[in-house]
């Protein structure tokens, strides 16, 4: 049995693991909930670091810490913040809706991180208290749903948003590369008339552009932060003017502009802000759904499939078809989209779950939320600098299907008019002719016409009449 040191709460001495930083009420949650499934990511941990830091701070410019106790409560924040200690923060997200437990495992640690600075023993809860000195001025109810919106901002910031950023210009650089390169359009997974790859590919590249503006514009919301409303909303044992010195704090240790929440009350007893960047993720999922299912289906084959696209060799094959090659990147965004999908549902019912003065859902609300921008980050990533860079088009694939795509014939439209258009494209169908042997056969137009009126290049944009 490995070693254990005593500590006592309100209800008690419990024993705790010697070397473990965490204190008594971390060791009864570990009893209560168990260490059963996920536990919150390193992003929310390190977050929490971040909100200790900025609390001492504003605590110690108000007067509310003494300078000694303030700055080794800072130390052990930023130790915190750093990820030196995320093996101490052991709970599972299955607890209390309010995070409580593991506020109060950030408020432990931190406490016994200083006093072994200050030169206290571990679990002596002197001369920094974790919840009278780490926990000053702030609440479980202010304070963990002011480390959602931080966690959540800055891997948007840090994860995401370049990620996005560099897909967004890879397929821009694939749009432009390939303006000329034409294909034949498809609706309703049926040929219809030409376009070019570019014009698919700028598609793709503004829908990402186009889910970039949408994170962002939840940004500023995201950054009001409820700090300073304690226990309910009121402030009740916070100084005056404590929510705006933590984020003058807080933004001066993360390069981000955090401001007050005006309203603690809607701050802390609602999510609708973390629901809304969900909302965003969901959308960019769908996005990404529509990218990752158009390249490999234009990838398909590379002999019986449409093999319009030729997608990087990524070494991987099949365990039975020797050599065989599959659109493993494309699969791995989807299912990425996938999680974020399932995960919006959570958040949203996540969100939904607020009642009065408290959201009671926070933990699962913010898991979820962290995940899927996490897995966002990693797909996007992997995806844009494996796949879409590495891209080719396979242009003998291509010429071949405008030789005989039957609906190039629709450019006739304003010359023969519908019907006999219609004529033309059903004989071609049913004979096996391309469009130009139809229409000649059928002596609607000679050759020499029909090579001069159905130019693809010249039917990729509205013309001129």
């Amino acid at each position: 049995m490995s070693e254990v040191r005593l500590e006592n709460d309100a209800f008690g001495p419990v024993a705790i693991p010697a070397d473990r930083y965490w204190g008594a009420q971390t060791q009864r949650a570990l009893k209560v909930f168990g260490g059963y499934g996920e536990r919150f990511s390193p992003g929310l941990i390190h977050a929490f670091g971040l909100q200790k830091l900025a609390a001492a701070r504003a605590n110690r410019s108000l007067g509310a810490l003494p300078e000694h106790l303030a700055q080794a409560i800072e130390q052990a924040a930023a130790r915190v913040a750093s990820g030196e200690f995320d093996e101490h923060f052991p709970l599972t997200i299955w607890q209390t809706g309010s995070g409580t437990q593991t506020n109060m495992n950030a408020n432990e640690v931190i406490a016994n991180l200083a006093n072994l600075e200050l030169g206290g023993a571990l679990g002596s809860k002197q001369p920094v208290h974790p919840n009278d000195h780490v926990n000053r001025s702030q609440s479980s109810n202010d304070s963990f749903p002011t480390v959602m919106h931080v966690a959540a901002a800055l891997q948007l910031r840090d994860e995401l948003l370049p990620a996005l950023a560099g897909l967004r210009d890879a397929l821009a650089d694939k749009a432009q590369a390939w303006a000329n390169v034409l294909k034949i359009g498809r609706t309703h997974l049926m040929d219809a008339v030409p376009m070019t790859q570019g014009q698919a590919f700028d598609a793709f590249s503004r829908q990402i552009g186009h889910g970039i503006a949408r994170i962002e514009s939840c940004l500023p919301r995201l950054r009001t932060l409820p700090q300073g409303g304690t226990a309910v909303g009121t402030g009740l044992n916070a100084p005056l003017g404590f929510d705006q010195a933590f984020c003058e704090k807080l933004s001066e240790v993360t390069g981000d502009q955090f401001t007050p929440n005006p309203s603690k009350f809607e701050g802390m007893g609602t999510h609708d802000a973390l629901v809304e960047v969900s909302g965003a993720l969901n959308v960019l999922a769908v996005s990404l759904s529509k990218i990752g299912n158009d390249i490999r289906l234009l990838g398909s084959g590379p002999r019986c499939g449409l093999g319009e696209l030729l997608l990087p060799d990524d070494g991987l094959t099949s365990s039975i078809m020797p050599g065989k090659r599959n659109p493993t990147l494309a699969e791995v965004l989807l299912q990425a989209a996938m999680q974020v999908m399932g995960n919006h549902t959570t958040i949203t019912v996540a969100g939904a779950s607020s009642a009065f003065e408290l959201n009671v859902a926070k933990p699962v609300l913010i898991h979820n939320l962290l995940q899927s921008i996490g897995v966002l980050a990693h797909c996007v990533g992997i995806f844009s600098e494996k796949l879409i860079k590495g891209l080719q088009v396979n242009h003998s694939q291509l010429a071949d299907n405008l030789e005989n795509a039957l609906l190039m014939a629709t450019v006739l439209n304003p010359v023969l008019g519908y019907d006999r258009v219609a004529q033309i494209t059903r004989k071609a169908a049913q004979e096996g002719l391309s469009p130009k042997a139809a229409a000649v056969a059928l002596g609607f137009i000679t050759a020499q016409d029909y090579e001069r009126l159905v130019r693809p290049e010249l039917m990729v944009g509205p013309q001129a009449s």
